[in-house]
């Protein structure tokens, strides 16, 4: 993260790197290439407020991966993986991830620096996800020989693929129902 936001900032300047970064996901998702300037005029600040808590265009976008991953991760912990049964969590996780990817899908996507608190965040949601796949399997609800790295990637794919087009119009709940019920039940018949 860069040095700007390293030490704890006054309210109305985490509001306003709020805003930015806010401005700068809605930018960048409809021109990547947009300029710092142009994402200034998005936020509402001044050119020099964006260069005085970004040192550059890349520490913005650096910050944006680590926000958006630090919300990602959140979303996680929301849906209480260690406590909530095993399906409880899977759905409230589901359904809280896709809030977050649907509002903070350019940021999602960059590829994190794998010395970045981005990329250590996402590493940490994949434990998370492990640990969870785990419960669910010792519960039953993912058969035992499952190779659960599969089944996480296998989830992921899903969350992804649901977002495509349905970002907007759809229930987070109602897909995260579809999204579990496919990767625990699949796409075969209903056995009684």
């Amino acid at each position: 993260m860069g040095e700007a936001l390293a030490r704890p900032l006054r309210a109305d300047a985490e509001r306003s790197v709020r805003a930015i970064l806010e401005a700068a996901e809605r930018t960048l998702a409809e021109d990547p290439g947009a300029s710092m300037e142009h994402i200034a005029a998005a936020a509402g600040v001044a050119r020099t407020t964006i260069h005085r808590r970004f040192a550059s265009r890349q520490a913005l976008i650096e910050a944006l991966a680590s926000s958006a991953a630090r919300q990602l991760a959140q979303a996680v912990e929301d849906g209480r993986p260690d406590t909530a049964p095993p399906l409880v969590a899977m759905h409230r996780i589901t359904a809280n991830v896709l809030q977050v990817k649907s509002a903070w899908a350019f940021a999602l996507e960059l590829p994190a620096d794998p010395d970045s608190e981005a990329a250590e965040l996402h590493q940490g949601i994949n434990s998370r996800c492990l640990a969870v796949l785990q419960r669910a399997q010792a519960e039953k609800l993912v058969d035992e020989a499952a190779d659960l790295d599969w089944v996480r990637r296998v989830y992921y794919a899903l969350i992804g693929e649901s977002l495509h087009g349905n970002a907007d119009s759809a229930d987070p709940d109602a897909l995260a129902a579809r999204i579990i019920d496919t990767l625990l039940g699949g796409a075969g018949p209903r056995r009684p």
